[in-house]
Order: structure tokens, then sequence, then C-alpha cells
């Protein structure tokens, strides 16, 4: 007899499980219980539901940040049947936001563009959208273009520090080294960042200067245990690229 015949359809939940919480361990930044979840599929679920979820869920409730996460293309069709039912400019940026959160920036640029016009035509939020959704379809310049523009508008200074870091990437990727090195250092500096502290890395990197980059990589892998669980669970996949990076620089 199969072995597992006795237990019917219920066989069948934990590969779906297993499924639906890797989905969330990628989605939430927690890739070290990868490999746990791939290889010990029945108690790794179980574990990771309990030590992760559940404490969310405790957190925040089932709310529909929740259910988003879950089953996103379900939102898509929700936020695309409003939109045709009612073709707003409200309902357009709602899109657009969904679509940027499944990494389509080409529909996310393309609606919130058609809203910047008219007495919109300077919304620092719009641009603030445009310059991460091109940043997003690898439109570096473009993402320069319309920071520039919203910075503009906010007499030269971001209110957020994920704005002043999308702005330190876009002068990097758009080949502005030397404004790029600048403001990553600013954000290391006055944010402690580790994120900016990685891709400062690379920048070092790529100029060849191995032996700053490999200082900054290690200082992220040192740094990461001075912060409290929730900071270091967030930081995580900083943590993991740089570990990657320094075993990539030993090499050379």
């Amino acid at each position: 007899m199969f072995p597992f015949y006795s237990f019917g359809y219920f066989y069948y939940i934990i590969p779906v499980l297993q499924i639906i919480c890797i989905l969330h361990a990628l989605k939430t930044n927690r890739r070290d219980w990868i490999y746990i979840l791939i290889f010990l599929p029945g108690i790794g679920c179980i574990i990771y539901l309990i030590r992760e979820v559940l404490p969310d869920i405790r957190h925040s409730g089932i709310n529909s940040s929740s259910v988003k996460t879950l089953f996103p293309s379900g939102r898509i069709k929700e936020l695309e049947r409003n939109l045709k039912i009612a073709d707003t400019d409200a309902n357009r940026l709602h899109l657009a936001e969904e679509y940027a959160r499944q990494q389509n920036f080409e529909k996310a640029i393309k609606l919130t563009g058609s809203c910047l016009k008219g007495i919109y035509a300077k919304n620092v939020d719009m641009m603030l959208n445009m310059g991460r959704y091109s940043f997003g379809a690898g439109k570096y310049a473009e993402s320069l273009s319309w920071l520039d523009k919203a910075l503009a508008e906010k007499k030269n200074k971001f209110e957020r520090p994920e704005d002043e870091l999308l702005y330190a990437k876009a002068l990097h990727y758009s080949g502005n080294t030397a404004r790029a090195e600048a403001a990553y250092k600013q954000i290391i500096r006055v944010h402690h960042s580790m994120e900016g502290r990685y891709y400062y890395g690379l920048l070092l990197k790529e100029t060849e200067r191995n032996a700053e980059a490999k200082s900054e990589f290690n200082t992220v892998l040192e740094e990461k245990d001075l912060h409290p669980k929730h900071v270091r669970r967030m930081n995580s996949k900083w943590v993991s690229a740089s570990r990657k990076e320094l075993r990539g620089l030993k090499a050379v």
C-alpha cells in the first residue's frame, strides 16, 4: 500500500504549505529559513508558522496586507475591475502601486505618468513614485530625472531615508560615481543604513577599490548583531548579500 494513502488529501497540503511559506520568506526577507523549509517541509513549515507568521498576525491581525502577500493576483484583478468601473486618478494610482509591488514597473509607470498633468503636474508624491518605478524598470537616468524634479519641489531635501538611498542608487547606476559616493557616505553617517553600506561596497568594488569594499561588507556583518531582532530581520537580505560579495572578493 502507498505509505501516505491513509492520509488522503491531507498529504498534499504539505507541499502547498511549503510553497506558501517559501514565498512568504522570500517576500519578507526571511531567506535564512528557505533551506529549512526545503529540506524539512513538514516540521519546517510548522516551526516557521509558529516562529515567524503567528507573531506578525498577533501584532497586526489578519489585514489586507496579509491577503495581498498571499494572493497578489486577486488584488490586481480587484483594482483593474475598480478602474474599469471608475477611471479616476485615485484608482489609477492604486493599481499602479500594486503593479509596482508585483514588479510590473512598466504598467506602473504608464498609469502614474497618465496622472501627472493639470493640477497634478508638479505632484511630488507622483514624481517620487515615477522615480521608484523607473528605477525598478532599470531606467536609471529617467529615475534620476524624476527624483531631481521631486527634490527641486522639496527644496533639495528628501523627507524619507528610503528616498535618499534611492537617489544615491540612481546616481550610482546612471554613472554619477563621485556624487553617488558622497550620497552613500552621507546616508551611512546619518542613518547607519546597512543597505546603504552594502551598495557603497558595490560601488567601491566596481571602481576596483577592493580593500575598501571588503571593509564595508565586513562592517555590515559585524553590525548585524548590534541591532534588535526585527531590524536584523529587515536587513537579512543585505547581510546575506554582503557575505556573498566577501566570498567573491576573497577569490580575486
